[in-house]
């Protein structure tokens, strides 16, 4: 089978499109054709040396965290699928490949509604914007703060908190287009992050009270901020560190707000804790896709062959929404 190889460790143009010897599929497991996956920060990150897939390291180092296509053999002990079925799923890594093989209870069947490039833009954002969401207690009336709203996750976490009811939703972006954009998905309070205090921003309009949930991407340069955010018994759960790892706190404002932030981590999760976050999402989220009530968002479709275009677009920050790679 063709996948894209990171031959060495670098700029997008360390990604190579080679053969490589086809997954063997296990009796617990599904062997899917890939008609489409998608890119995720965590791609880049691992492409320059800085986040491995867990596990052994692999004889071909293929990213993709994520993956739409069509079951093409099913595992003697893997139930609920046949061959020919349309699945989505997450995955540790291999996802930019024409073939994947994975754990059936990590599959999840594809609404009719979605193609499969809509599809390939679901997994990764949607089940970590979920699992996010329900570990900091998720319901009807809380207010949420979403940074990078322009983000797949970012989409997905505004979205799911709508139809769950969560009011007022704020959002911060680095640009006008984003947020009107993300306005348009259910976004009530827009924050331009380059201009204005989002501390200051969120905290005006709750009238002083904070929010009762924070989605952060940001981590260390953000984690003074949030927690001035914060309203009393607060959730605040970091899923990215593009601000940096380390940061001073405040304990004093923390245990003010009797305050708390999670920490949380979908990759390196074992099957079991995977496989619940799978679940839960199927049964949270995806009526709300097989009804068009959520959405994912896909901002540009790239041809297979075209992946280190993709991933020097990706760098740019400018998508809204997921950047999808056609097979």
């Amino acid at each position: 089978m063709r996948a894209v190889v990171i031959t060495k460790h670098g700029d997008p143009e360390v990604l190579e499109l080679v053969e490589v010897p086809d997954p063997a599929c296990g009796s617990e497991d599904l062997r899917v054709r890939v008609h489409a996956t998608a890119l995720n920060r965590a791609d880049l990150l691992q492409r320059r040396g800085l986040y491995p897939q867990p596990g052994p390291a692999p004889e071909f180092e293929i990213p993709g965290l994520e993956y739409a296509g069509e079951v093409l053999e099913v595992g003697e002990r893997a139930d609920g699928f046949a061959v020919g079925d349309r699945v989505m799923g997450i995955l540790a890594g291999g996802g930019y490949a024409e073939t994947v093989v994975i754990h059936h209870r990590l599959a999840v069947a594809v609404p009719d509604a979605l193609s499969f490039t809509d599809a390939a833009a679901v997994p990764e954002a949607f089940i970590t914007a979920h699992d996010a969401l329900d570990q900091c207690g998720l319901r009807a009336g809380a207010s949420v703060l979403v940074h990078a709203a322009g983000s797949g996750v970012g989409v997905a976490a505004i979205q799911i908190a709508r139809v769950a009811g969560a009011t007022p939703i704020i959002g911060t972006a680095g640009s006008d287009a984003k947020l009107e954009a993300a306005a348009a998905l259910g976004l009530d309070v827009m924050i331009d992050y380059k201009t204005k205090d989002f501390a200051a921003e969120t905290l005006a309009a709750t009238d002083g009270a904070g929010v009762d949930i924070i989605v952060d991407f940001v981590g260390a340069s953000y984690l003074e901020r949030n927690v001035r955010a914060l309203a009393e018994k607060g959730r605040l759960i970091v899923i990215g560190m593009l601000g940096g790892i380390k940061a001073e706190l405040n304990l004093a404002a923390l245990l003010a707000k009797r305050g708390h932030i999670i920490g949380t981590l979908l990759r390196a999760r074992p099957l079991e804790e995977k496989a619940a976050a799978t679940r839960a999402f199927e049964a949270a989220v995806v009526p709300h896709l097989a009804a068009g009530r959520v959405r994912p968002v896909v901002d540009r479709v790239f041809a297979f062959d075209d992946v280190v275009e993709a991933h020097r677009y990706m760098e740019t920050n400018a998508n809204f929404g997921k950047i999808v790679l056609e097979l």
